[in-house]
């Protein structure tokens, strides 16, 4: 059954549209603040989203990027705001589809439906992975060390760094291959600029290995690319 987040802070909207999509079939958990949903998002891992803009306690556009720092997930925005600067911040920021209200239920089944039907294996992991004493936060974009004194250290990423370690997080346990690194990070002009990745794998492993010569979580896949193995947090 495909389960559905709806996230609005009005409870007319929530109410009408767990009765509407419950009767089709769809399973339906609710949220009335961004907080929230994110909350519920990470509990219930739902299949597509519909959400509001205008939320307190995370905004519709702070809750999407939460959600793509690790859900690939439809998202529908279902929004009062119909001018065309809100609809393509909203899909700028990772949105898949907008529906202005009010809405025909008609229109917004249909658009639900497209949006299913393009539902895949969304098990991208969980926005919290860790790699021995290093924490990846997805969701936060942030990676912090548990030192043996209990203490939490901030390791500092540059940009590059992160989205390089972004993408092999996203995928743990899996290999991503060289071109698809070089092509994400770099642009297609860099397909064979290997030296790169070299480079940013080197000062990824100083930074999060305990023995970078010797990496345990950041692995090469000799002629084809890395593999990210961590210790927790993550589907088996």
């Amino acid at each position: 059954m495909t389960t559905i987040l709806i996230a609005d802070d009005d409870p007319q909207i929530l109410r009408a549209l767990r009765i509407t999509l419950g009767a089709k079939g769809y399973d339906v958990v609710t949220a009335t603040d961004g907080a929230q949903a994110l909350a519920v998002a990470i509990e219930h891992r739902p299949d597509l989203y519909l959400i509001d803009l205008g939320m307190p306690n995370l905004d519709g556009i702070q809750l999407i990027h939460g959600l793509r720092g690790w859900s690939s997930a439809p998202i529908l925005v279902v929004s009062g705001r119909s001018g065309s600067d809100d609809k393509v911040e909203a899909l700028d920021a990772g949105a898949d589809d907008y529906v202005t209200k009010p809405f025909a239920i008609d229109e917004l089944l249909a658009r639900i439906r497209a949006l299913t039907r393009r539902i895949g294996d969304d098990s991208v992991g969980s926005p919290l992975l860790v790699l021995g004493d290093v924490s990846v936060d997805l969701t936060a974009k942030a990676v912090t060390r548990t030192n043996a004194d209990g203490t939490v250290e901030h390791i500092r990423l540059t940009p590059t760094e992160w989205a390089m370690l972004e993408l092999l997080a996203r995928n743990p346990g899996r290999l991503v291959t060289r071109h698809t690194l070089l092509t994400e990070i770099w642009g297609n002009e860099h397909v064979t600029d290997t030296g790169y990745l070299r480079l940013y794998m080197s000062q990824l492993r100083k930074k999060i290995e305990d023995d970078p010569a010797a990496p345990r979580y950041l692995l090469t896949e000799s002629g084809m690319g890395y593999r990210l193995i961590p210790t927790g947090g993550a589907p088996a």
